[in-house]
């Protein structure tokens, strides 16, 4: 027998054990028995679950969210018992409490105790990411879909509360911070990819602000982690970013010959820029925690620099050309009712004679960076198109882009767009090496919120106004 029968046969009998082991702990739930023995059954679990390959481990998850979910039966019995009683009476009032034992999960007793073991809310955050992947994989219409949704929701509701911004610390992350929390916080970047030690090093340096949510049960691992520059101005892009730093820093060495460190001068700080903004745990996807770690930031800076009066974040736009690249495929078709076939797009379709294949091939490659005619021909039609993906398209009435739906559900303006900010590889194949300023003016930023939120009204600058006018297709 070779051995990855051997390994694919392991796995199959961990997966019985498993489900026998999870059937055996949950048969404690109403049993009067040793905290000790439910403890130390739960650990075996969630040893022997970690050790499955995807496969085994969705069909664990499927079992946990079909065969121990509620009483479906029970629940409707009770529900009708209940509607003849009389409303506010004590006989109704057990009943409702029956009701509410019924409506909760047998998987829900389970996740209780799973989170008061050591690391044990970390396994269930992975837990989590786990029945994400599985219900992504899954026809939304089919019945271990339905269950994974309803275990998801319990699960979301729990960590939610585990979670919440008073169980959170926040901690600055400098270059004396503990190599394991550097390590993280290069691994976890998704905004811009750390290079290299250097690169992260001046990431936590002078002119620069790293900021992370912890939680006590998770010490180790960064929640949430914000980058922020000091600037004397708001910056258009990664470049004039490192050119702040360079024009702001002070230079010790002309000071004095021992000193070899670039030193800070808060009166140059006036303005601060969030440019990443990363959620490292996909389990706690759809916990809002992003726009609590700004605020506070906020207030640290505030703190540390009375002068510093302009917020603003230099946001990517994830998934802008994909968009772009769809609509030229519509307008290949014959999609007349598209931007790409508005007037700004003409000087481009001349230039290229009318060739939508020509005009894909030169995006997808990135190939139009390097012609500087094209660079030229295509910053309006590009700008304008990308004003309106950000501005006009939505998503159940809110902005489409998801890094737009952030920053505006947190009160900020939709500021700037700038050209060419990003001309890494990332920044080219994601938008076109175009990034976007929402600004955050902090005694509007309420307003702005529950304007987005409650009227979704986007609040955007004359700049994005005018872009947008520009085409033809865009409606205002």
């Amino acid at each position: 027998m070779t051995t990855v029968n051997v390994y694919s046969q392991a796995q199959r009998l961990i997966k019985r054990l498993l489900k026998k082991l999870l059937k055996e702990v949950l048969s404690y739930q109403d049993g009067n028995l040793s905290s000790w023995l439910v403890e130390k059954k739960i650990k075996i679990l969630c040893a022997n679950y970690r050790f499955l390959l995807k496969p085994h481990k969705n069909s664990f998850l499927k079992t946990l969210a079909g065969s121990y979910a509620v009483d479906h039966e029970s629940i409707s019995k009770t529900a009708s018992q209940m509607a003849e009683l009389e409303i506010g009476g004590r006989h109704m009032i057990k009943v409702e409490e029956k009701l509410k034992t019924l409506l909760t999960p047998q998987y829900s007793w389970l996740f209780k105790h799973m989170g008061r073991l050591e690391k044990g809310v970390k396994f269930l955050v992975d837990m989590r990411t786990d029945v994400l992947d599985l219900l992504s994989e899954l026809d939304p219409q089919c019945h271990d879909h339905i269950m994974l949704q309803q275990l998801n929701s319990n699960l979301r509701e729990l960590l939610s509360l585990w979670f919440s911004v008073g169980f959170l610390n926040l901690e600055r992350v400098t270059w004396k911070s503990p190599c394991l929390m550097l390590q993280k916080i290069s691994e976890y970047e998704a905004v811009h990819p750390v290079r290299n030690w250097a690169d992260l090093k001046q990431r936590v340096g002078a002119y620069r602000r790293c900021f992370v949510f912890t939680h006590k049960s998770m010490p180790d691992e960064p929640i949430v982690v914000l980058h922020t520059a000091l600037s004397d101005e708001i910056s258009a892009s990664t470049r004039e970013i490192v050119a702040a730093h360079s024009r702001m820093s002070v230079d010790i060495q002309m000071m004095s010959v021992t000193a070899a460190d670039t030193v800070e001068d808060p009166s140059c700080v006036k303005a601060a820029i969030f440019y990443s903004i990363t959620s490292t745990q996909k389990g706690l996807q759809g916990i809002e925690l992003g726009n609590y770690l700004i605020k506070r930031v906020v207030c640290e800076l505030q703190a540390e620099f009375p002068l510093v009066s302009q917020f603003s974040s230099l946001s990517p736009i994830p998934m802008f050309k994909n968009w772009l690249l769809d609509k030229i495929k519509g307008a290949e078709k014959g999609d007349q009712d598209n931007i790409v076939n508005s007037d700004v797009w003409q000087p481009v379709h001349e230039h290229l004679n009318c060739d939508w294949l020509e005009l894909r091939k030169q995006l997808v490659t990135n190939s139009w960076h390097q012609d500087a005619q094209l660079i030229q021909l295509l910053r309006t039609p590009l700008l304008v198109s990308c004003a309106h993906y950000l501005y006009v398209e939505k998503r159940r009435g809110y902005a489409f882009d998801s890094v737009a739906n952030f920053h505006l559900k947190n009160g900020a303006v939709m500021w700037r767009l700038n050209w060419l900010a990003d001309l890494t590889p990332r920044g080219l194949s994601n938008s076109c090496g175009m990034m976007v300023n929402y600004r955050y003016f902090l005694d509007d930023t309420e307003s702005n919120s529950r304007n987005y939120l409650e009227n979704k009204k986007i609040n955007a600058t004359e700049q994005f106004i005018d872009l947008i006018s520009k085409s033809a297709k865009s409606k205002i």
